[in-house]
């Protein structure tokens, strides 16, 4: 982590111990690996986040100071109803589909209603919002929508699950089934996430970190992990994202405590990879002009992903205070923003007729409005086994050349530094904007 970011963090982490110490049960400072101040720019998930999107920036509504003035109408917020959690996807009216859990404001308890909430259908003709409700579907709280290969939509909730052949419903409630197969079920069966697996069927994970198949994403899920795949560090865990792109799994995880979350890889779904850095963190939630947005929580991380299933925008629950100080009809409450990522380069590893090649050829492809040759700063870029990379080393290119519109580059294997265990390899470049870009190919 960069020292002024690090400043900057440890000033908001003491200021909120202060103001909130006689609630701090939610919150504890996590102690950072030492070399983790050794990564590069570009080298954590955290540093994919790209400025929010919006343009109704105002102070006059809910919240406090620290977030105010914010972009109403990224993401979605009102002053009637505390939101949470949900995701989204394209509807085939080319609209953009938010599933939210939601709970009136004036409710008695406050934020600690979240366990009576709503689902809320909203939508939007951006992805970014502003989301507006369109229906309430039932009672549920942390949503997940995903659609099957047959085309139904399956709207996940705690201790349940809604179906339907339209986004508009209706929804029909109905129960997942679960077959353990002897294994000890870990933390329970909630804060579920879904993947498409390339094979066919459905990959899945629970809160505490188990990972599940089904044939279908329908019919019964099978508990394939005998343990937790999350990080062997202290945390508090909840709130698992996964999702696939063409190379790999992804699986981000948040330390609730620590509000601190991991990043993780995996080639098969089942044995993971944990890379170094934060996954997110308070301060991401900033402007074009680079003001923030300082939410005291992010939780419920949902990915929007491309054509090529890489991850284009987040979306994330948001609290201004400790959620036990959110109380009904008061000046704190709690809603859902959307914060762009960098989707990264696409690369392609280019197959060698040689049977016993000393050199491996990647080719980064062009897309609308990039192209490599003309956008990447060639002398920064770095390719390899990716903890490498994420500290500065791996591979040059040693040979590179245009094919069309896209880039050939061609490197010495053995200045990859490629382990056993990488499945993938990693690049880092900077681009003639100064900003820093990655890609991931798949070697094995």
């Amino acid at each position: 982590m960069e020292h002024k970011t690090l400043l900057r963090f440890a000033a908001l982490a003491a200021f909120t111990l202060f103001i909130y110490a006689p609630a701090y049960a939610q919150v504890t400072e996590r102690q950072r690996p030492a070399e983790w101040a050794n990564l590069v720019p570009g080298a954590r998930f955290m540093d994919r986040f790209r400025p929010m999107q919006g343009e109704d920036l105002r102070s006059d509504v809910w919240g406090a100071d620290y977030v105010r003035p914010r972009l109403v109408d990224n993401g979605i917020e009102d002053s009637f109803w505390s939101y949470w959690g949900g995701n989204i996807v394209r509807g085939d009216d080319g609209l953009w589909h938010l599933f939210v859990a939601a709970w009136l404001e004036a409710s008695e308890k406050g934020h600690m209603e979240w366990g009576n909430s709503w689902v809320v259908h909203a939508t939007s003709t951006t992805s970014h919002g502003p989301f507006c409700p369109r229906q309430i579907v039932g009672r549920g709280h942390n949503p997940e929508i995903y659609r099957t290969d047959d085309g139904t939509w399956v709207l996940y909730v705690i201790d349940g699950r809604y179906t339907s052949r339209s986004l508009d419903g209706p929804w029909v409630r109905g129960k997942y089934e679960f077959d353990p197969q002897g294994k000890p079920i870990i933390e329970g069966l909630s804060n579920l996430s879904f993947a498409r697996r390339p094979e066919g069927g459905w990959l899945m994970v629970c809160r505490g970190g188990g990972i599940w198949t089904s044939d279908d994403g329908l019919t019964t899920w099978h508990q394939i992990s005998d343990g937790s795949v999350y990080p062997k560090v202290d945390g508090r865990f909840e709130d698992p994202v996964l999702w696939r792109d063409s190379v790999q799994y992804n699986l981000i995880v948040n330390d609730w405590l620590g509000r601190i979350a991991y990043y993780l890889r995996s080639a098969d779904g089942l044995h993971w990879q944990v890379d170094d850095g934060e996954a997110y963190m308070p301060g991401i939630a900033r402007h074009p002009d680079g003001s923030r947005e300082e939410w005291f929580k992010y939780e419920r991380m949902r990915i929007l992903q491309d054509e090529y299933g890489r991850a284009v925008q987040a979306n994330f629950a948001v609290i201004d205070t400790i959620k036990w100080d959110d109380k009904p009809l008061d000046h704190h409450s709690s809603k859902n923003i959307c914060i762009p990522l960098d989707p990264g380069l696409l690369l392609d590893i280019v197959p060698s007729a040689k049977s016993r090649a000393k050199t491996l050829t990647v080719r980064i492809r062009a897309e609308q409005g990039f192209e490599p040759a003309r956008d990447l700063e060639l002398s920064s870029l770095r390719f390899g086994a990716p903890r490498e990379v994420d500290y500065g080393r791996g591979a040059v290119p040693i040979e590179h050349k245009a094919a069309g519109a896209d880039l050939l580059l061609t490197f010495r294997i053995r200045d990859l530094q490629l382990s056993p265990d990488d499945f993938a390899a990693k690049l880092l470049v900077t681009c003639t904007d100064g900003s820093r870009t990655f890609g991931f190919a798949r070697i094995k």
